[in-house]
């Protein structure tokens, strides 16, 4: 498993895609944080506070971890060497587990970076360190898991076809829905008492929650069931072929 996990972190840094995947990562945030005049740009807020950074992040991350995820199994489906790689002493759970590690380290070198802006805000507030570390931490970990997520969902739309550009657009698809589609939903107040039971079902409502600097443990049971959730389903669908 962790020859396998090193295979697909050199295939990402061998070449520019886990470069690129960071730099378009810090270039947009950066852009709409410091150099765009508008309310996410910290200048602009007057605030010393990193909101912007997590409420953009998300919205970056919905569009680069499917870009990132596509090839992973979708690729091997293509070139046909998924055949040679399931027939290695691994078994499927272990060769997902090491895709989705490698997508998860993946997320978190495009977010240790992003602690130059914390410790900026943090030394440049008046006074220095007026800043809510406790949601800024909270935020962070929000951020971590709801990438997380998405790895999965990208890993599996990966495992169920063996089109890149199909993969990226299930993966968008999914993870679009699962961060703001059921919040939509709620937003339309249709289902009456329902309406707060299909909010908790979205990713929105528990990133939000664990934002505010309070780590409840529901929320991080919501995110590990849904990896634990997306998982399976890659598991069940690459256990499929021998049907």
């Amino acid at each position: 498993m962790y020859t396998l996990l090193k295979k697909e972190l050199n295939s990402f840094f061998n070449s520019l895609i886990g470069y690129i995947a960071i730099v378009v990562f810090l270039v947009i945030n950066s852009l709409f944080l410091w150099i765009f005049p508008i309310d996410y740009n910290i200048f602009e807020s007057g605030y010393a506070d990193l909101d912007g950074l997590f409420l953009l992040g998300p919205f970056v991350f919905l569009f680069l971890i499917p870009a990132i995820t596509m090839r992973f199994f979708a690729d091997e489906r293509r070139t046909g060497t998924i055949e040679l790689l399931l027939t290695k002493p691994l078994t499927d759970l272990q060769i997902i587990l090491s895709k989705y590690f490698a997508g998860l380290i993946l997320v978190v070198f495009s977010l240790l970076p992003t602690l130059v802006y914390f410790f900026t805000v943090y030394e440049y507030g008046m006074p220095p360190g007026n800043i809510d570390t406790a949601a800024t931490w909270g935020s962070y970990i929000g951020l971590f898991l709801l990438g997380a997520c998405f790895v999965s969902i990208g890993v599996f739309s990966s495992a169920i076809t063996d089109n890149q550009i199909v993969s990226f657009i299930v993966s968008l698809f999914i993870c679009a829905f699962a961060y703001i589609g059921f919040e939509l939903i709620y937003s339309l107040d249709f289902f009456g008492q329902f309406d707060l039971f299909i909010r908790n079902l979205g990713i929105y409502s528990h990133y939000n929650s664990i934002s505010r600097g309070v780590i409840d443990s529901r929320d991080v049971i919501y995110f590990l069931s849904l990896i634990t959730l997306f998982l399976l389903f890659t598991r069940i669908s690459l256990a499929s072929r021998k049907w």
